[in-house]
């Protein structure tokens, strides 16, 4: 077999021959060309028809993002973006995401040799898993072909010697699908659910050897807009919402549960009462874009919180919860370690942290972050989130499992069904970008809807109200 072609896209001479380097190690790919801009790239894809692209995300001139909508535009194909760690380098390589990028890796640094091997391993990696999954769409789309229906022509009218009555082609109207099974209330402040109190403290139960790390200041928390106002903003999808300064999150040793402030300090504050129901959600590649269609169709009243894991590296997380917030009815946030859980809201496992489910006091539930090692190669991990929910049985649970590579997920949503959990939900092949962890959640049998992406959250929708 002929090795995939590739175009290389920085700005950096110095960059381009590494990232070309990296790829060269490997001999099913090939670098065919590089460029310098996004100008430049737009036209070598024409020319040359690559199998592949690499694209830095800031260049001058045309940036990578406005290069990526053009050749989705012209000459769809894969393209992998290489993010700096600044704030404008992750925003729009978020948007990147959703406008059509099959993943992205972050800039490995130049003085650093073991940094480099390791972003050219995970650089690899994303790259077969993109051709692996473009082949199979093709041979998805040559089997449909094949198995076309030609459906035999409408029979004629029979001459009976009366005056023949005129075909009529009947058409039955379509019906428009509703965006959301709701719209969100106006008029309504959301506020943030409560974090620990400064003080409160947290049991150590971790793992020996667990590295301690840095207590960072929270961010002020500031109350959060009204519904009225978000949706004004999803009328503007391409405005980048501006972004605070990006800190890590507060760092925990491993811990067990957090001890939280008892009902009468406060617990109970609108919008925290007591819980019944909990969605808990999983994605990978091409989740970024797979949670806008899916959060932007959930009301802004839906009766549970939802709770998320995306794969994605440390930071990113703080920029994919903002720009999803612009969008969704609902109130979408990183996630912090000794958030109270909340109808109305969604909460994004912060990279770099596994995220679980605790109770907590008063009849509520709580998110605990911990920095156990990676499961299934991941940190924040699907299956750590699910593995949580099985204890909860007080709680009508439901899961949810979307595009992404490799099985994280399937093993506990397989343990939640078998536990009797209300409903599971997978993404379907047709729409997923990777049809990895939902096809393995579908051959352990424990998933009750195997939906189109657009379908799932109406779906859910009803099956939680």
């Amino acid at each position: 077999m002929k090795p995939y072609k590739v175009l290389v896209v920085d700005d950096s001479a110095f960059m381009r021959k590494i990232i070309s380097d990296l790829i060269e190690n490997d001999p099913d790919f090939r670098v065919t060309a590089t460029a310098a801009t996004g100008r430049e790239a737009i036209e070598k894809v024409s020319e040359l028809q690559p199998d592949l692209v690499t694209m830095d995300v800031e260049m001058p001139e045309m940036n990578g993002l406005e290069a990526l909508k053009v050749i989705m535009a012209k000459h769809p194909l894969p393209v992998i973006m290489l993010s700096g760690i600044n704030e404008e380098g992750m925003r729009e390589t978020i948007m990147a995401l959703e406008s059509g990028a099959f993943d992205f890796i972050r800039k490995p640094s130049i003085t650093n040799s073991q940094d480099i091997m390791t972003v050219g391993l995970s650089l690899i990696e994303q790259m077969k898993g993109a051709m692996l999954a473009r082949e199979q769409r093709e041979a998805r789309i040559s089997s449909l072909k094949v198995a076309e229906i030609t459906l035999p022509e409408p029979a004629r009218p029979v001459n009976t010697g009366r005056t023949a009555v005129p075909e009529l082609s009947v058409r039955k109207p379509e019906l428009s699908r509703k965006s959301a099974e709701a719209p969100a209330k106006q008029g309504v402040d959301k506020l943030r659910p409560p974090a620990l109190e400064p003080g409160a403290k947290l049991t150590n139960s971790g793992k020996s050897g667990m590295d301690t790390m840095r207590n960072v200041p929270k961010t002020p928390v500031s109350p959060l807009k009204p519904a009225a106002e978000r949706l004004k903003n999803r009328k503007q999808p391409d405005a980048a919402p501006s972004l605070p300064e990006i800190k890590a999150v507060p760092e925990v040793s491993s811990v067990s549960r957090p001890e939280l402030p008892p009902a009468s300090a406060g617990a109970r504050k609108p919008g925290t009462r007591s819980l019944h129901k909990l969605v808990a959600v999983g994605c990978s590649t091409g989740g970024p874009r797979a949670l806008k269609t899916f959060l932007e169709n959930i009301p802004a009243d839906f009766p549970a919180p939802i709770v998320i894991v995306q794969h994605m590296p440390p930071n990113f997380t703080k920029s994919l919860a903002q720009r999803l917030n612009t969008f969704s009815p609902l109130e979408v946030a990183e996630a912090e370690h000794g958030m109270i859980l909340r109808q109305g809201a969604a909460y994004i496992a912060p990279g770099g942290y596994h995220l679980r489910v605790v109770p907590a006091p008063g009849g509520h539930y709580a998110i605990e972050l911990t920095s156990e090692e990676s499961r299934n190669g991941h940190r924040p991990s699907v299956d750590t989130l699910y593995e949580s929910l099985l204890p909860l049985t007080e709680l009508e649970r439901h899961a949810v499992i979307m595009t992404g590579m490799g099985s994280d997920g399937a093993r506990m949503m397989k343990a939640l069904y078998d536990s009797g959990v209300t409903s599971t939900f997978a993404e379907n092949e047709e729409t997923c970008v990777v049809y990895g962890m939902p096809r393995s959640a579908v051959e352990l049998h424990c998933v009750k809807h195997v939906l189109p992406l657009q379908e799932i959250a109406p779906r859910l929708v009803q099956a939680v109200k």
